[in-house]
């Protein structure tokens, strides 16, 4: 016997759908049941997002259960009637911070917003407290850290960090000996010593120059069994935190005579030095310059420097845009914490 057609669905009816039956949600007949459920959907996001009203109570209050209230939560966001907006606060520069580090290739950018951005030293402030703050979040127990020798930029930043109840590292190693005077060296060593007790880590020290006489001298020093046994161990840290130096010297810096000697950067200036990481010069490509220094510097040569897995670089100020800029161009630096200014002179520079 032959199948009896199924009526034609009434106005209003869904096929298939018995008289005096609802609709399925989303099918057929949605317009006023849709209607309904987004004015419910909106209701709830209100409640909660605007009106801070905690899940349980609208459950209550509007008479459904809880897990259905969390599913209308979930529906908002994903139709888009509740929608996330990142507002930056003020000394914030998400923006500025992604495009140089797009522009440069870097893994991170943090850029710290000067009182007076013309002051050199309310710059370094600035950048020390934002270095502070960048080390406290991202260190680890198991970090094997370097630290390169004098700057006013570390010693900023060591001096804005505050002894911390867990382990921020495991040692702190010292990758270059001092500069300059015999009596300003041992603030490298201080350095070291102050960053090791903060982050509750074992210093260790390169009791020597950065720069010798010759490239004998040099050897002689890296020979001796505590020198090569720290020198061993630059292979094997996780991080290093580098000053960028350029190649004028701050006036602090070179009234502490902790600087290179002028008869040496003009002979790095002439052969197009702009700037250093750890006393390897570099031109503005961020190629690295010699000029009969390199084989003289008791210290991570280049290629052991660039394989450690982060290497960040604290430097800003006009002053230092041309060495800022050769760093983060040669893979000196992988991270970089700098000011607004200089952020924004590298962005204009690419």
């Amino acid at each position: 016997m032959p199948a009896t057609p199924a009526p034609d669905p009434l106005p209003g009816q869904q096929p298939g759908q018995l008289p005096g039956q609802l609709p399925s949600p989303g099918t057929g007949v949605r317009g006023a049941r849709s209607g309904s459920r987004m004015s419910l959907l909106t209701k709830v996001a209100r409640l909660y997002h605007d009106e801070g009203v905690r899940q349980p109570e609208i459950a209550a209050r509007l008479h459904i259960s809880q897990s259905r209230v969390s599913r209308l939560l979930k529906e908002a966001v994903e139709i888009g009637v509740v929608r996330t907006v990142v507002v930056p606060p003020s000394g914030v520069h998400p923006d500025l911070e992604d495009a140089v580090r797009d522009a440069y290739g870097l893994a991170d950018v943090v850029v710290a917003e000067a009182t007076a951005p013309d002051d050199e030293r309310s710059v370094t402030a600035a950048i020390g407290s934002a270095g502070a703050a960048y080390l406290e979040s991202t260190l680890g127990a198991a970090d094997r850290v370097g630290l390169s020798s004098w700057s006013s930029t570390l010693l900023a930043c060591v001096d804005a960090m505050m002894p911390r109840t867990v382990r921020l590292a495991s040692e702190i190693s010292q990758v270059i000996g001092g500069v300059g005077q015999a009596a300003v060296q041992v603030q490298a060593t201080q350095l070291t010593s102050d960053l090791a007790r903060i982050a509750g880590a074992t210093p260790r020290f390169l009791p020597a120059p950065g720069i010798v006489a010759t490239a004998a001298v040099r050897d002689g020093l890296l020979s001796d069994p505590q020198i090569a046994d720290l020198a061993a161990s630059w292979a094997d840290l996780t991080t290093c935190l580098v000053g960028i130096g350029s190649l004028e010297p701050s006036p602090l810096l070179a009234m502490s005579g902790n600087a290179v000697p002028e008869d040496e950067r003009a002979t790095l200036r002439e052969a197009g030095a702009v700037g250093d990481v750890c006393l390897r010069f570099f031109d503005a490509d961020g190629e690295q310059v010699d000029a009969g220094l390199a084989d003289r510097v008791v210290g991570i040569d280049p290629a052991t420097l660039k394989a450690i897995p982060r290497v960040i670089g604290l430097a800003g100020g006009r002053r230092k845009l041309d060495a800022v800029r050769a760093a983060a161009l040669g893979g000196w630096v992988h991270v970089l914490i700098t000011d607004v200014v200089t952020a924004e002179g590298l962005l204009a520079r690419r």
